[in-house]
């Protein structure tokens, strides 16, 4: 796929014109490119890392000679795909949800994700109880099996 064909989906899916499509990866490229290029890393998760790495000289051997050659300093991009990159590419399939997907789930999501913080809390509540009575016996048989080694 190239950029042409990168934009005309692009655009598609954001439901844009292309043009708008353009401008938004244009910008999203130029952000990315100005931030690795004052050393900061640069991170879009489930995607990539973008860091700059600056190597110093070196010495290193001709393989051709076996003659020692001086390297000079240089300075190099790195691009690391992150876990959620690399299981859609090795699964072949895409990623979960899309950013549309997303959207639309957000309202009933919240009803939902209210009624299971609610039910953490008092599981949480029962929890501590229950370890600390397990806990007080389990302190009374250590000291008999403490006394019974001493006899």
């Amino acid at each position: 796929m190239n950029r042409s064909q990168l934009l005309n989906e692009f655009a598609a899916k954001l439901e844009k014109s292309r043009k708008d499509a353009d401008e938004i990866l244009t910008s999203l490229t130029d952000l990315i490119t100005s931030k690795v290029a004052t050393g900061e890393d640069v991170a879009i998760s489930g995607f990539a890392k973008f860091r700059r790495i600056d190597r110093p000289a070196r010495m290193a051997r001709n393989p051709a000679t076996g003659e020692q050659v001086r390297v000079g300093a240089k300075r190099v991009a790195r691009i690391t795909p992150l876990k959620g990159f690399k299981d859609a590419v090795l699964s072949g399939k895409a990623p979960r949800q899309t950013a549309a997907k997303k959207t639309t789930k957000k309202a009933t999501t919240k009803k939902a994700t209210a009624k299971k913080t609610a039910k953490k809390a008092t599981a949480k509540k029962t929890t501590k109880k229950a370890t600390t009575r397990k806990a007080t016996p389990a302190r009374k048989t250590t000291k008999k099996k403490a006394t019974a080694k001493r006899r």
